[in-house]
């Protein structure tokens, strides 16, 4: 019994060894100088609560989508993987497949439209609550933000998202990624991390926009949803917008003017 108790505790030793040592080695990976909480610059901008505001009447097509996901993704470094195993931050889905929600009787036009998909940035993220490292947390301005140190691949994040926001690294991303391309300012991941959109908090940080709002020609804004003189406040009270699966109590911070 006390052999069996020994060889026990062994292997408990051995395999908290061996997180620890992939942990390290995961950490390492990543590129240096790598922050899930960038340095606000002097000209940084701030928020009670980030959201965000995309008119789905001006940005409507696959193509136009595609630009903004080029912008995000070349920005980011996010790889462009063949197949199925692609890495997406923001991607196209027509109106069912996007808001869960039936109708028979749908406007020809929204019919046929495409909308752009992101992560939601939720008020009540279920994936913070999953992560049992803390690798996903919320900030107090409402971004779910990302720590790639502290990533230990478990998916728990991804089997919570509803929104189908998070990717996987299945295989090296930076194989896949123009070296010549590749944005320093901007940590590159490695095979078992999850990745997603992050607001662009790196770009808040020094007073930009994010990328997608930068690249859409005004089809996209961006702003604090908690000043009720926002842009996006503005937008949200003269147009009618709805928001992916608020039935489930998420609380998206991203709104689709139709």
């Amino acid at each position: 019994m006390n052999q069996t108790r020994r060889n026990f505790l062994k292997f408990l030793g051995l395999a908290a060894a061996g997180v620890c040592t992939a942990t390290a080695g995961r950490a390492l990976a990543v590129s240096v100088g790598a922050k899930a909480e960038p340095e606000a610059g002097p000209q940084a901008l701030s928020a009670k609560r980030w959201g965000m505001v995309i008119d789905t009447k001006k940005v409507g097509t696959k193509e136009a989508i595609d630009v903004l996901a080029k912008a995000c993704h070349s920005v980011h470094n996010v790889p462009d993987i063949p197949g199925n195993q692609n890495i997406k931050w923001i991607w196209a889905a027509g109106f069912e497949q996007a808001f869960d929600q039936p109708n028979d009787f749908l406007d020809e036009d929204v019919k046929k439209r495409q909308f752009p998909l992101l992560c939601n940035h939720c008020s009540n993220p279920p994936c913070v609550r999953a992560c049992p490292t803390q690798a996903t947390f919320k900030r107090p301005d409402g971004i779910v933000a990302m720590d790639y140190h502290r990533c230990i691949g478990c998916r728990f994040c991804m089997a919570a998202c509803p929104f189908g926001a998070r990717s996987f690294n299945f295989m090296d991303p930076r194989k896949h990624i123009d070296p010549a391309a590749v944005n320093k300012e901007f940590p590159t991941r490695m095979r078992g991390v999850v990745e997603k959109c992050t607001f662009c908090v790196e770009r808040l940080a020094k007073g930009k926009q994010p990328a997608c709002v930068e690249a859409s020609n005004g089809a996209v804004a961006f702003g604090d949803l908690a000043d009720a003189n926002s842009e996006v406040r503005k937008l949200l009270r003269e147009h009618y917008t709805i928001r992916r699966k608020p039935s489930l109590g998420t609380e998206p911070s991203v709104y689709y003017i139709i």
